[in-house]
């Protein structure tokens, strides 16, 4: 039975007005949005001042008010309106998926103690439903692996300059007035957006809590037109591609590195704010979920689908945590990557325990061999403030479905 929601919202940017236009269109759904907390006075807003607040207490003291939708960036701000919201016994969906991936264990908790829900199906990959497929569909099926394209706005970036031979600069201006980016858009095009979804669907396709700040991630802001050659020439393309994968029985390993994919890749045509997921299981093989990763209207009927959800009492069961099967996490694995460089000495502290293709110009030089993914761990303060790209190499035989 569908039970009347009454919905206190914080934050009424890009998502929060596309969630308030799914919800005046939508058809035959019970719920009311009572209240709308912000934190700009000033600003103008497209609807009668009346329904907003700017004092967090109006909302979360509302006994009236059984769900709060957390829609704001500030993580750390949603951390605690979110966890109060839980004590109090309120349901909450939430799109912060940088607060979610630094707190998940004390949110699983505060749920058991509190018996109340905590939905975030759209702090991942923006319409696409990967989270609900993982806790429903895969509650018992062996997977192998999760990967894809996670974040709307590096792959915007990479698409335009791809296509359209476009420089990093003006295609990321683009992005930001389109919306797809933020003012500050590191999060973004440093990876650290992506890793964050890849934390969160860790833990619901493997059951396991990876620490964000455990895994390797590299971004984009360092590519120039030399690496979007090497790609043309090769017939490849560059899309940033975090992944979570089985080593073994008993192990994952995890990274966010931007890839070269095959045209038979399902990834080489998810081009601009579209994400892509592929899946990949022991039994059912592979799937993949397509959809857009950026938007007000996209991410807003993702949360949408939660609150619905929320109205029929729908709660994650984290049944791949709670099965107890043991699972570690390693970066001690071989990884093979294209590395472009301009100075010797740049190569040089790259411990590559082989080299399978080098190329030597005025301009630029790379290589391409293997190393380990702990060894370049070690190496992300340096690898950050040095003028260099790297890149995964091709999956090795990929086949079309792949």
């Amino acid at each position: 039975m569908q039970n009347r929601v009454k919905i206190g919202m914080f934050g009424y940017g890009v998502v929060g007005q596309g969630l308030h236009d799914v919800l005046l269109s939508s058809r035959g759904f019970r719920s009311d949005i009572k209240k709308i907390c912000v934190k700009d006075r000033t600003k103008k807003r497209r609807i009668n001042p009346e329904h907003f607040t700017f004092d967090r207490d109006e909302i979360l003291n509302d006994d009236e008010i059984n769900l709060v939708v957390e829609l704001i960036s500030d993580a750390e701000e949603a951390y605690h309106i979110v966890k109060r919201a839980l004590i109090s016994g309120k349901n909450v969906v939430s799109a912060n998926k940088r607060m979610l991936a630094q707190h998940l264990p004390e949110m699983i908790e505060l749920q058991k103690k509190h018996n109340v829900s905590l939905l975030y199906e759209a702090a991942c990959c923006g319409c696409i439903p990967i989270i609900r497929n993982l806790e429903e569909y895969y509650d018992n099926e062996m997977l192998l692996s999760v990967r894809g394209i996670f974040n709307g706005s590096t792959n915007f970036i990479l698409s335009k300059m791809y296509n359209e031979n476009s420089d990093y600069a003006t295609v990321l201006k683009q992005a930001q007035e389109l919306g797809y980016a933020e003012a500050d858009p590191a999060l973004d095009v440093e990876g650290y957006d992506a890793r964050d979804k890849l934390a969160i669907i860790s833990l619901h396709a493997f059951g396991l809590f990876l620490d964000p700040e455990e895994i390797f991630t590299y971004g984009i802001t360092n590519i120039s037109p030399y690496d979007l050659q090497y790609a043309h020439e090769k017939g490849l393309k560059l899309k940033l591609v975090p992944t979570v994968r089985k080593i073994d029985e008993s192990t994952i390993a995890s990274y966010v590195i931007p890839q070269f994919v095959q045209p038979q890749h399902f990834l080489f045509n998810v081009e601009n704010e579209y994400n892509g997921v592929v899946t990949e299981a022991a039994f059912s093989n592979k799937q993949f979920f397509y959809g857009k990763g950026a938007g007000g209207h996209p991410t807003g009927s993702a949360v949408l689908s939660d609150i619905s959800a929320n109205s029929y009492e729908y709660r994650y069961e984290y049944k791949k945590l709670f099965q107890k099967i043991e699972t570690n996490y390693t970066r001690d694995i071989p990884i093979e990557i294209y590395y472009r460089y301009h100075h010797k000495k740049d190569l040089d502290i790259i411990p590559f325990t082989d080299i399978l293709e080098s190329y030597k110009s005025r301009e630029y030089n790379f290589v391409v061999g293997t190393i380990s993914l702990n060894d370049l761990y070690k190496l992300r303060p340096q690898l950050s403030t040095m003028n260099v790209f790297l890149a995964r190499t091709p999956e090795k035989g990929v086949a079309a479905e792949q």
